[in-house]
């Protein structure tokens, strides 16, 4: 599975947007493969959470949502080794008080570096989803211009 992601990895030097998308079920070792990735390329997982979440506390709630985007882009760019950015645990991009485009800002982020991000959620019926319908946080997105590579759960 990793030589299969390090060879699509690759590929997607030549897109226009270079955005990989690690999708499946929780405990399909999305994380696990990202760490590994992270191991053969020198690179560091950005653990967006753990990261935003620490710098964004220091803010005002109101003035959250004004910061966002640009602490990520300044998180991002500390942490691109070999023209890489490897995103973990990026939920808190959902957050509805932050008001943001999670997928949005992932495509942004690729349009200058190779991203490979683990979507916390699932392909379903060829659409892109995270949560389950009727959760406050639910997305939805088409496949159209992604690159998906979906791992199945153990089992």
């Amino acid at each position: 599975m990793l030589k299969y992601l390090e060879q699509s990895v690759e590929e997607i030097t030549a897109l226009h947007s270079k955005l990989l998308l690690l999708a499946g079920p929780p405990g399909s070792g999305k994380s696990l493969l990202l760490s590994k990735l992270a191991a053969t390329t020198s690179t560091t997982v950005v653990k967006v959470g753990a990261e935003l979440g620490r710098k964004l506390a220091s803010f005002p709630h109101r003035q959250r949502t004004l910061q966002a985007n640009a602490m990520l882009r300044e998180l991002a760019s500390a942490q691109v080794t070999n023209d890489l950015l490897l995103l973990d645990n990026i939920e808190l991009l959902f957050d509805r008080s932050l008001k943001l485009d999670p997928l949005d800002l992932l495509k942004h982020h690729a349009k200058a570096h190779r991203v490979v991000a683990v979507w916390p959620g699932e392909i379903r019926n060829d659409r892109l989803v995270y949560a389950e319908l009727g959760h406050p946080e639910y997305q939805e997105y088409s496949l159209d211009g992604l690159v998906p590579f979906e791992l199945k759960k153990f089992s």
